[in-house]
């Protein structure tokens, strides 16, 4: 693992194993990072912050694009770490997650030199003249914490963002994807970046709770479940440690009977079956006006049987294994629960019977607004599909849920999809498209969804704190 800019074992010298989700088969031994090396690594970092913060905006920027162009330069390589690592087609891994990952350095690279306080006059005018102001300030040491299903985007969502703002940052990446964050972060010290102004530390569940307990860490940032977000919420409020939260999602995806109908069913296939599922964006809540349930099912069953389902390294895959073994049980006993409740499986709702860990794209009907299918976050391809039959009705049971993370609708009537926007409970919100991400657009959830935005110049406030200055000038 990389600390304060060299290639380090665990100082306890142990080590944990990354698999192939497609095969099963180790890829790696990498090691596993003990409170000791997570307080080396901050201790780096906060020796690197001394400088790195006062290093020439235009010059952090010049770094974030050296960055990128790097990036670009070995995607083929990144992207076949990323699909080993995670499952996913190599056609996701390039044309998503690389990007990304290349496109979030490249803005905030532009933003670098415009991370601005502004001129606050005083509303109350006491006596005599007054210049005040604010500034906005890094905040110093960021514990970036990475999940497992889109990791080198997770990291540049976070690493580029608190970079650009002139604060240096140390990443845990998850247990089961740490290799291209391991690569990048390689990549980042050729293109300039001082020693110690990103480390990695490989590691468990036990190197993530030393960095959020970490005392001289002002700020955790994660992508990941919510039960993890709640338990690092906990833990960090013993210091005040400041933090954003990416969590989990339920998103309802709502196609209404005056829509394109055959760009909705793709759309919702998109939505809920992209990279297994395992999306914490993905539109798992399905509702349909009912004079289009029919053609709506008919139209997912075919497109997804003709979707091959692979290894992501195979040309044709569409879709991919799940993370693990352990995964691939949890998503089948919420399908097999579905089914001793008497839910309909439309289609899929099995496992494969080969190498890997692979599900079959499912589709669940007739859950009640009680139903566990219709609650909680599968992670896994599996939609459940509710039928609806006017526009209140369908908000209501959108807004029914405790996440907030996103949602979609699929709509002629502009209207209807204003209204539809304006009502529901969620942090972004797709018409008549599903999942289109930006480093412009910010992204982040209400409710058990998560505190906080990542992406667009909001970001820049998630890395900086606001100091208020009040200067006396002269006297009237």
């Amino acid at each position: 693992m990389l600390i304060g800019g060299e290639w380090v074992a665990a100082s306890t010298g142990e080590t944990l194993v990354t698999s192939d989700p497609g095969t099963g088969r180790v890829l790696a031994d990498v090691p596993l990072g003990s409170a000791e090396d997570v307080d080396r690594a901050v201790r780096e970092a906060r020796q690197a912050f001394a400088t790195w913060r006062r290093t020439a905006p235009l010059e952090r920027a010049a770094i974030l694009w050296r960055i990128a162009d790097l990036l670009e330069k070995h995607a083929d390589e990144l992207a076949l770490l990323e699909t080993l690592d995670t499952g996913k087609p190599l056609s996701h891994s390039r044309g998503y997650d690389l990007t990304s990952a290349i496109n979030e350095f490249r803005y905030m690279s532009g933003l670098a030199a415009r991370v601005n306080g502004q001129l606050s006059p005083l509303s109350t005018m006491p006596g005599g003249v007054f210049h005040s102001y604010t500034r906005l300030e890094p905040l110093g040491v960021i514990g970036a914490i990475v999940p497992w299903n889109f990791p080198l985007a997770n990291a540049a969502w976070k690493i580029a963002p608190a970079l650009a703002c002139g604060n240096t940052v140390v990443v845990k990446p998850s247990e089961e994807t740490p290799l291209t964050t391991l690569r990048a972060a390689e990549l980042m010290l050729e293109a300039g970046l001082p020693a110690g102004a990103v480390s990695v530390v490989t590691g468990d569940g036990s190197t993530g709770r030393a960095l959020v307990r970490h005392p001289d860490v002002n700020k955790i940032t994660f992508t990941g479940s919510t039960s993890t977000g709640q338990e690092i919420a906990r833990v960090a409020a013993e210091n005040m440690t400041r933090v954003s939260l990416e969590l989990g999602g339920k998103s309802p995806n709502v196609i209404f009977a005056d829509a394109d109908i055959e760009a909705a069913i793709l759309g919702a296939v998109a939505g809920g079956f992209w990279d297994s599922g395992e999306v914490c964006s993905a539109g798992s809540r399905l509702y349909v006006e009912r004079p289009v349930l029919d053609r709506v099912l008919e139209g997912l069953r075919k497109t997804t049987e003709a979707m091959p389902i692979g290894h992501g390294l195979e040309p044709d895959t569409a879709i991919g294994p799940l993370i693990s073994a352990r995964h691939l049980g949890r998503v089948a006993g919420y399908v097999d629960e579905g089914r001793a409740e008497g839910i309909e499986v439309a289609f899929g709702g099995e496992t494969l019977e080969r190498e890997g860990h692979f599900y079959r794209p499912t589709a669940l009907l007739g859950a009640t607004p009680e139903s566990k299918v219709l609650n909680e976050e599968i992670f896994g391809p599996v939609l459940t599909v509710v039928p609806f039959d006017d526009t209140a009705e369908v908000i209501a049971a959108a807004n029914a849920s405790t996440y907030g993370l996103a949602a979609g609708v699929w709509t002629s009537d502009i209207a209807k999809a204003h209204h539809f926007t304006e009502n529901v409970e969620a942090g972004v919100v797709w018409v008549n498209t599903y999942g289109v991400v930006d480093p412009a657009l910010p992204w982040g959830g209400l409710k058990k969804s998560g505190w906080g935005r990542e992406n667009g110049e909001q970001a820049l406030h998630e890395f900086t704190e606001a100091k208020a200055v009040c200067m006396q000038v002269g006297s009237l």
